[in-house]
């Protein structure tokens, strides 16, 4: 039987899961690919649509009853968290010109409280992430919108901000946008941990976790020993992205928290979500359930 896999076309998703998909993992079944943004998987893994599915860390307190947490294949890290952009002329700009307002306090924080802000979905770790951040001062109205209108729609002025992610923090400057605040910085500041961002989830009674964190493992190492064999699976998918971005953002994305959480990964997932879940933004998520993914 071939297992479903649901993951985004983007470069460090295609890079770490070339080899499993394309039969390379030794004991591996074949595997059926899904393409979708983060938004849409999020929600079809509510439905319990895939075997194995890339969903947003934000995403999990509504899914571990049915999944399990694999320590593996997702995205986690340092320096490469979602950015809250505006266009560039006429905006009070906390931090010098072209750099983000790290580690801004509540008194020197941009205030977005009249503000329209575009976001890439309701359950991604970047939103989540957003109202942590903007507690106390939340914007005006949020719009979710799909990504790749999020940078244009600020640029010609439909919304005041724009949450962006992936390798929109390559690209913003073309649009003559300035990011406000690199919500990665704040968080890494605040917390001293890795920023947690997309999580690879294992359907209970369909997947054996430990099996498949061993095949996932073996694709990220495959990935890493040899980058060409992946290479035209990567730019088939990677959209608009040049060469050097795609490279510059499988550098960032993919990491060591791609082949094992380790303590601090699953320390910067019960941080995050128990912050959210103290703040009223997610249900309560028992520590058991998000750490022990082999239970």
């Amino acid at each position: 039987m071939a297992l479903s896999l649901a993951i985004s076309p983007c470069p460090n998703d295609t890079f770490v899961f070339d080899a499993l998909v394309h039969g390379r993992v030794p004991g591996a079944p074949p595997v059926e690919v899904t393409f979708a943004d983060v938004d849409v998987t999020n929600t079809a893994a509510e439905r319990g649509a895939f075997d194995l599915v890339k969903v947003s860390y934000a995403a999990l307190p509504w899914l571990l009853d049915d999944y399990h947490l694999l320590p593996c294949g997702g995205a986690l890290g340092r320096g490469c968290g979602p950015l809250v952009l505006t266009r560039t002329t006429g905006h009070h700009h906390a931090g010098a010109a072209g750099d983000p307002a790290a580690g801004a306090g509540p008194a020197d924080r941009p205030d977005l409280s009249g503000a329209t802000v575009a976001v890439p979905g309701d359950r991604t770790t970047a939103y989540l992430l957003f109202r942590l951040w903007s507690a106390g001062r939340p914007p005006a109205r949020i719009e979710v919108v799909p990504f790749h209108e999020i940078m244009p729609g600020v640029a010609a002025g439909r919304y005041d901000a724009g949450l962006v992610i992936h390798e929109a923090r390559f690209t913003y400057h073309r649009y003559g946008l300035t990011a406000l605040v690199d919500l990665g910085e704040w968080w890494e500041s605040d917390t001293g941990l890795p920023i947690p961002l997309g999580a690879i989830l294992a359907r209970r009674g369909a997947v054996d976790p430990v099996a498949a964190a061993g095949w996932i493992r073996e694709s990220v190492r495959q990935a890493w020993a040899d980058p060409a064999a992946s290479r035209g699976y990567v730019l088939e998918h990677a959209q608009e992205m040049e060469p050097d971005v795609v490279d510059r953002h499988i550098g960032l994305y993919v990491n060591e928290f791609t082949a094992d959480l380790g303590d601090a990964g699953f320390a910067a997932v019960q941080a995050l979500l128990g912050r959210a879940a103290d703040a009223g933004l997610v249900p309560q998520t028992s520590s058991s359930r998000a750490t022990a993914w082999t239970s």
